[in-house]
């Protein structure tokens, strides 16, 4: 199947996914700071770009995408352009798996969240999380 847009327009469409600072990382840092958590947000000189990263307790965390990060329960691929779709998602979780080692294996603790648990509950996604900074 081919895409129902022509290249320059998927190109003006893709450009404006939002790769950080979405409503729901903001919503969700906004809750956190509130509680006196203090964080580095998206700090590109670390593997994989942690969208949090707690400098003292050297904790960091990933709030990831359903699509993007190719969620079992939503994500649902493009009817167009599957083998490269399938490709990308599957590279970005091989990533996810890499990123994930790394930090495990340097002392650090990390954190992944989905959009889909932020999204189904808000307020319990914020309150374990804050524990899991907490308790370390």
């Amino acid at each position: 199947m081919t895409d129902k847009f022509s290249k320059k327009k998927r190109s003006e469409i893709m450009s404006k996914v939002k790769g950080k600072d979405t409503k729901l990382e903001i919503e969700f840092r906004k809750e956190l700071w509130k509680v006196g958590l203090r964080y580095r947000k998206n700090v590109t000189k670390m593997l994989g770009k942690p969208d949090l990263y707690f400098p003292g307790k050297k904790i960091v965390v990933f709030l990831d995408s359903c699509f993007w990060h190719g969620c079992r329960e939503h994500c649902r691929m493009p009817n167009s352009n599957i083998k490269y779709w399938e490709k990308k998602i599957e590279r970005n979780k091989k990533r996810d798996k890499e990123v994930t080692k790394y930090y495990e294996n340097n002392g650090f603790k990390i954190i992944r969240i989905w959009e889909h648990e932020i999204k189904e509950n808000f307020n319990r996604t914020v309150k374990n999380t804050i524990y899991q900074i907490n308790k370390n």
